[in-house]
C-alpha cells in the first residue's frame, strides 16, 4: 500500500465494516507496519486492504512462551469482489510480511461469532479458535480470538 491510498482503505473499512478506525490508526499502522498493510487492486481500483501488526507476548497457541504475534486487525474486501480469492490472498501475503519483515511466531485475530464466511476463511488457513471474547465488539456481540502458528 502507498501513503495515497489510505483514503481509499478508510472508505472501503467504513462501507463494509461495522468497526471503524479513526484516520491516525490506519496512518500509525502504515508507518510502523507498512510492509503488513496491504491492498487488493483491479483494474487501477482499491477493492480491499489489510491492516496488521506485530506484538510481543505470550503466545496463544504456546502460552509458556513469550514470542512476536502477528495481529491481523482488519480485512475488508468491497462486496461485490468478495468469493474471488481476494480475502484469501490478503492474507496469504500479510502473514509471510509479518513472519518475513516483523518476526512473527504466529497469528491471531478477532471475529464476529456471525461471521460464517470469514470464520470459515480463517479456518481454511489453519487458523482455530483459542477463545470466546464475551462482548467484544461495540453493539455486544461476541467474538472469536483465532489463532495459529507461523
Amino acid at each position: 500500500m502507498r501513503e495515497e491510498e489510505l483514503g481509499d482503505v478508510m472508505r472501503i473499512n467504513k462501507k463494509v465494516l461495522p468497526e471503524n478506525y479513526p484516520a491516525f490508526y490506519f496512518e500509525l499502522h502504515y508507518r510502523n507496519f507498512g510492509k503488513a498493510f496491504l491492498v487488493a487492486e483491479v483494474k487501477g481500483k482499491i477493492v480491499g486492504y489489510i491492516m496488521c501488526r506485530v506484538e510481543y507476548d505470550n503466545l496463544y497457541t504456546n502460552p509458556q512462551k513469550v514470542g512476536r504475534r502477528g495481529h491481523v486487525i482488519s480485512l475488508a474486501v468491497l462486496e461485490e469482489w468478495r468469493r474471488k480469492g481476494i480475502g484469501y490472498n490478503l492474507m496469504v501475503k500479510a502473514m509471510e510480511a509479518m513472519k518475513t519483515y516483523y518476526g512473527a511466531e504466529e497469528y491471531y485475530l478477532e471475529v464476529r461469532v456471525s461471521n460464517e464466511p470469514a470464520i470459515r476463511l480463517y479456518k481454511k488457513l489453519g487458523f482455530n479458535v483459542v477463545k470466546i471474547l464475551q462482548g467484544y465488539y461495540l453493539d455486544g456481540e461476541d467474538a472469536y480470538l483465532m489463532a495459529r502458528p507461523a
